[in-house]
């Protein structure tokens, strides 16, 4: 919602606009990722460590969204 009232702020702009839509991509992308560990971590009782490959996609979300959220800022 941040991000959408950010964009919006001072009339609608194309670039404001797909760096909202990439925002609201990314986080959804986050949000599946951890749905996906959330999932992992209920089929055992011992948690399962954590896979590169999940952490790294995780990782490269939290920063896309930093820098998106400084572009909307800026």
């Amino acid at each position: 919602m941040l991000a959408v009232k950010t964009a919006l702020h001072g009339g609608p702009s194309p670039a404001g606009l797909t760096v909202c839509a990439l925002c609201c991509v990314l986080w959804l992308g986050f949000l599946l990722l951890a749905e996906v560990r959330i999932r992992r971590l209920g089929r055992s009782a011992a948690p399962p460590a954590l896979a590169p490959r999940l952490a790294a996609a995780a990782a490269v979300c939290t920063v896309a969204l930093a820098v998106c959220a400084t572009a909307l800022v800026v």
